[in-house]
């Protein structure tokens, strides 16, 4: 009777174990499994990538360093919202474009994950041919901002929107595929025309202004190259009313100029090279200017990361060979003078926003009070949200103004700025 009863016992207590670790499973929104199963489910769960239901891929754009048309992007991406807060954005991408060794552009896309995205970054780089148009530029970037997309929003509920499409380039028949890299017809060289113009047509005020250029330029990773040529034409006419009656003032200008410079890397961090140009000036009293500048340069940063910062440090010494059209307020009509110069540019272009600034120095060897001193700052940091801090200023100190031509300016040259002015 007794080992009856304690059988008994033990089975209900059986049972009821059993019901409460059931109702326990339940209750933790889980079921009973067995080993192989639970096994079977925790290699799913491995294997399967983490899918974020719910709101769509909240995308901020940074174009700060260069342009992007923004309203042509949403137009054509629609399947995610596109914010003004970088900071309550799942994707800050962040935009930067340098001149590459072809003379076009190369762009750097870096996809920054945040939020529910915060250990997902990526960056795509791509380069733009020098004679693309700007459809063209357009559509390239755009083409590129989806690819940089995709991995963000194939984890989304609208992964499904997705059309991706392969195409390889059309082979004609017979044509052997090419598996070698095209060569350039102009070897790297890239030619540049341009003009312009502009007439007035008042009552008493007349003008016109013609311009023109063209420039050469050839940019590899070891070599920079470029020549140009400028000219400049201008003509005021004013007309004022007198005690004497109707009176008449022309002003003209001209100048025209060559510039050449060379530019050869080193290495990662240093360069050299130098600068050398003929110029002409009747505004600036120049009737001839020889300038030559050799120069030697260093980046605290590799060249690599200049879409992302570069900070350089270039020094030089000079030569100019002045010839004036008037007698200069140093009692000159002709000198040749010797000169050095320092400058520094910075450049950062972050998430949080970015800053240019830059600081130049020079003087004459002759008289170290014939200075010239300049700086200027730009900066634009993003707050929080859609506020944003933007600063710029510039300044200089010129000392060094050795071709004004003596005597004093007449006060129809001071309001016309018929010439340079100390």
């Amino acid at each position: 009777m007794l080992l009856s009863l304690l059988q008994t016992v033990q089975c209900t207590s059986y049972y009821l174990l059993s019901i409460f670790l059931l109702f326990a499973s339940f209750a933790n929104g889980q079921q009973v499994k067995t080993d192989s199963t639970i096994l079977a489910q925790k290699q799913a769960v491995i294997n399967k990538p983490e899918i974020f239901e719910g709101n769509r891929l909240k995308v901020f754009v940074d174009c700060s360093n260069t342009y992007c048309d923004n309203t042509f992007i949403r137009s054509e991406i629609n399947i995610v919202d596109f914010l003004l807060d970088r900071i309550a954005s799942d994707v800050h991408i962040l935009i930067t474009s340098q001149r590459n060794g072809s003379g076009g552009e190369q762009f750097q896309m870096i996809f920054y994950g945040q939020n529910r995205f915060k250990n997902t970054t990526d960056t795509i780089k791509y380069n733009l041919d020098p004679n693309a148009t700007d459809s063209e530029s357009r559509d390239l970037l755009l083409k590129n901002m989806k690819l940089g997309l995709t991995p963000f929003i194939i984890k989304t509920d609208f992964a499904n929107e997705l059309n991706i499409q392969m195409k390889r380039p059309e082979q004609k028949a017979g044509e052997k595929k090419n598996s070698t890299t095209t060569k350039d017809n102009w070897n790297y060289w890239v030619y540049r025309v341009g003009s312009s113009g502009n007439v007035n047509l008042d009552k008493v005020y007349k003008s016109n202004n013609y311009r023109a250029n063209v420039s050469a330029n050839r940019t590899t990773d070891k070599l920079k190259i470029n020549f140009s040529i400028r000219a400049n034409s201008s003509k005021s006419k004013y007309e004022y009313e007198t005690t004497g009656g109707t009176e008449k003032f022309v002003v003209k200008n001209s100048s025209y100029g060559f510039n050449h410079g060379m530019v050869v890397s080193i290495n990662q961090h240093w360069s050299y090279g130098y600068e050398a140009n003929f110029s002409n000036s009747t505004f600036s009293n120049n009737k001839s200017r020889i300038y030559l500048s050799p120069a030697i340069e260093y980046a605290i940063f590799p060249y690599k990361l200049v879409n992302n910062k570069f900070l350089t440090i270039r020094y030089g010494v000079d030569y100019t060979r002045n010839t004036y059209y008037d007698t200069t307020v140093y009692f000159k009509t002709k000198e040749g003078l010797t000169g050095h110069n320092l400058s520094a540019n910075l450049s950062l272009n972050q998430k949080w926003g970015n800053i240019n600034a830059g600081l130049s120095y020079r003087n004459y060897f002759s008289d170290w009070k014939l200075n010239n001193l300049g700086i200027n700052l730009n900066v634009n940091v993003r707050v929080t949200g859609g506020l944003s801090v933007y600063v710029y200023s510039f300044g200089g100190l010129t000392r060094d103004q050795i071709y004004l031509p003596k005597g004093g300016a007449t006060e129809q040259e001071i309001l016309t700025r018929r010439r340079q002015i100390a």
